[in-house]
């Protein structure tokens, strides 16, 4: 008997962990809708992988970044880096908005919907865009960890790096301990990766039993709308990015990150899905770990094109709503505080909900509408949250592989073997 198990464990191991994940989110479907409001019952399942993922994130953060400025060897390269991935970042979210723009004046998945009926929701305001800013620099690098706040995190971890570049042969002993301490990370990572069927299937039974479709037939032209902005992206916008700029091939891309998409579909939190992108893009696309540690965690936390993308469609199905007439300085005012509000949304689960009401309030919206909208989103936001967290965590894979190919960080050899 043990043996008939131990083949039967070696032959789960032995298929592709994107094979199993698709199999268990496909299973997940399935025993959501049969099982219904009962599939909330193992929903523990899935917040223990969650939780476990969450568990090394603020550690291969800062062991990463640390490794990866030690690699450099000159601090003076981390400023072009930077300078070069927030750039593309911000590009991506720019033409993310447009799309989402384009689409929701074409389609106007607002006109003629109902949302007075809704129960309003809890309106959250947008962090200000200074006190964002203020809070990279921690006052406390222990509570900054402990709190999980990865852009105070990364702040610190580049200073730390490179001081122990300037301090030269006194800073070997704490480059080696950070060497290692990325490697057992890594390690702790695809340990932890090896729950995610079970996690995603969990998660998925979740959503479909006490969500399903019937929520999302309500509102269909806006789940449309959101759809194809969102195969746009990773289509034109990130299959252009690879074909036409970095003369990659787009299929052998998608083939390299699907891991890490799936898991994003799954969690929608693109946090929980950051050690799985910094694996996948060494492993698989070939990234080196001095681009990998620092564009990645950086892009977890500003890069949100699918919540750009989101929230300015739904500020312009608000605005149908409710028949407010936009000009195109409104959508200018629209792109422009949305690419504002994606930068300070919170890498979790549904975080973009609550920060709408300022996209909202440039178009003439009152707090009581805004708070309407919020009320009628809410029910059928997981599904698209998924959709969108996906887009994000692949449009960071993709900086990350331009970034690498223009700092010449990037193996084209094991890029093409996907």
């Amino acid at each position: 008997m043990s043996q008939t198990i131990k083949r039967a464990f070696r032959a789960w191991l032995d298929i592709a962990l994107w094979k199993r994940v698709i199999l268990a989110l496909m299973l997940g479907l399935v025993v959501g809708f049969i099982w219904g409001e009962g599939a909330q019952s193992i929903r523990w399942i899935g917040d223990l992988f969650i939780r476990l993922i969450q568990m090394v994130v603020v550690p291969l953060v800062f062991v990463t970044i640390v490794s990866g400025i030690i690699r450099m060897g000159d601090p003076s390269k981390l400023g072009t880096l930077g300078v070069k991935t927030i750039g593309i970042y911000m590009g991506t979210t720019a033409v993310a908005i447009t799309i989402g723009l384009l689409l929701a004046a074409l389609f106007q998945p607002g006109a003629g919907v109902d949302i007075t009926a809704a129960t309003p929701g809890e309106v959250q305001e947008a962090v200000p865009l200074g006190e964002r800013l203020m809070g990279i620099v921690p006052s406390n690098p222990i509570a900054a960890l402990a709190e999980g706040n990865i852009l105070a995190v990364i702040f610190f971890a580049v200073l730390f790096g490179i001081a122990v570049l300037t301090i030269r042969e006194d800073g070997k002993p704490i480059a080696g301990f950070m060497h290692a301490g990325a490697s057992v990370m890594l390690r702790i990572t695809h340990w932890v990766m090896e729950m995610a069927p079970f996690g995603v299937f969990a998660l998925i039974a979740w959503v479909a039993g006490t969500q399903g479709l019937v929520t999302l037939v309500q509102v269909v032209t806006l789940v449309l709308t959101v759809t194809l902005a969102c195969i746009l992206q990773l289509v034109v916008t990130h299959g252009t990015l690879m074909r036409f700029i970095l003369k990659l091939s787009p299929l052998r891309f998608f083939r390299g990150v699907k891991d890490a998409m799936l898991l994003a579909f799954s969690t929608s939190s693109s946090s929980a899905t950051l050690p799985v992108s910094m694996s996948v893009a060494e492993t698989r696309l070939g990234i080196r770990p001095v681009v990998v540690s620092t564009v990645l965690p950086l892009g977890a936390t500003i890069n949100m094109d699918g919540t750009a993308m989101y929230v300015g469609i739904v500020s312009v199905f608000a605005a149908q709503a409710f028949g407010i007439d936009l000009t195109l300085i409104d959508y200018l005012m629209i792109a422009g505080t949305t690419t504002l509000v994606s930068i300070g949304t919170a890498a979790v689960p549904g975080a973009s909900i609550f920060l709408m009401a300022a996209v909202m309030d440039t178009i003439g919206l009152t707090p009581g509408q805004i708070a309407v909208v919020i009320g009628f989103i809410l029910p059928f936001d997981r599904p698209l949250d998924m959709m969108r967290t996906a887009v994000n965590v692949t449009g960071d894979l993709s900086v990350a592989t331009a970034v690498a190919k223009w700092e010449d960080e990037l193996d084209e050899e094991q890029f093409n073997r996907n």
